[in-house]
């Protein structure tokens, strides 16, 4: 799943969103979570693209790239994504992608080679908490399974830098493991397995919804699916105002 970045940092200007008490904390240092993405990141696809796949193609649908927009992705993995992204946006849009991992950029590296879009992305290795764009450049911000690798204080932080960079009609689109089914016997077995076994599973179920929300995002859509967890695909805009839908 996703990747987080450099440091470790409290944000001290937002609170968790309501209910997000109950989420479990990143127990795992950006140092260990470093290593561990440089370790798997040749075998990444073999571990999660297969069963991940679907519910992303749903994120990326929802966030819509055009033809000369500007698109970032934060946690990139091995770069599918980034390759749907770039032939989305064509060769007068812009494609960026952020991840912690050295070993997960290279194997990007190959994926765009791969699908002929060497050149179309930037890349770069940093962190989410401070992303290295100039404020309000970005048309659309795509994030899946790497929001809920944030600690708790950490992640109104990070979606504030999105609002940040997101220009006016920006969007985000966001797919993540969903707290809201904690009632569900798999997602409490894996909040067990996350307590117990950090360095195996590094990230927990979030409140995927209301983070956004609480971070003055403007919901535009909101999807329950199942996978072996719930998980939720969300689009917002960076603007507030009420909901325009929910699935």
């Amino acid at each position: 799943m996703g990747r987080q970045g450099e440091r470790q940092t409290m944000a001290a200007h937002s609170g968790p969103p309501e209910g997000a008490d109950q989420t479990l904390r990143v127990f795992r240092s950006r140092r260990e979570t470093r290593a561990f993405y440089d370790r798997v990141s040749r075998i990444y696809d073999i571990m999660a693209e297969r069963g991940e796949a679907p519910v992303r193609a749903a994120g990326l649908e929802r966030l819509d790239a055009k033809p000369g927009e500007k698109m970032l992705e934060i946690g990139f993995g091995t770069g599918h994504c980034l390759a749907s992204m770039a032939a989305a946006t064509g060769r007068e849009g812009a494609v960026y992608g952020i991840d912690l991992s050295e070993g997960m950029l290279k194997m990007t590296r190959g994926t765009l080679r791969r699908n002929k879009m060497s050149g179309r992305v930037g890349l770069v290795c940093g962190d989410a908490a401070r992303l290295p764009f100039r404020g309000a450049i970005l048309d659309g911000i795509f994030m899946s399974f790497t929001l809920e690798l944030f600690d708790n204080p950490e992640i109104p932080e990070v979606l504030a830098e999105c609002r940040r960079v997101l220009g006016p009609g920006g969007r985000i689109a966001v797919v993540g493991m969903s707290k809201e089914g904690q009632g569900s016997r798999l997602v409490r077995a894996y909040e067990w397995t996350h307590r117990r076994f950090p360095g195996l599973v590094d990230c927990r179920p979030i409140f995927v919804r209301r983070s956004l929300e609480a971070a003055g995002f403007r919901i535009l859509s909101s999807e329950m699916r199942k996978m072996w967890v719930p998980i939720e695909i969300v689009l917002a805009a960076a603007d507030r105002g009420r909901t325009n839908t929910t699935i």
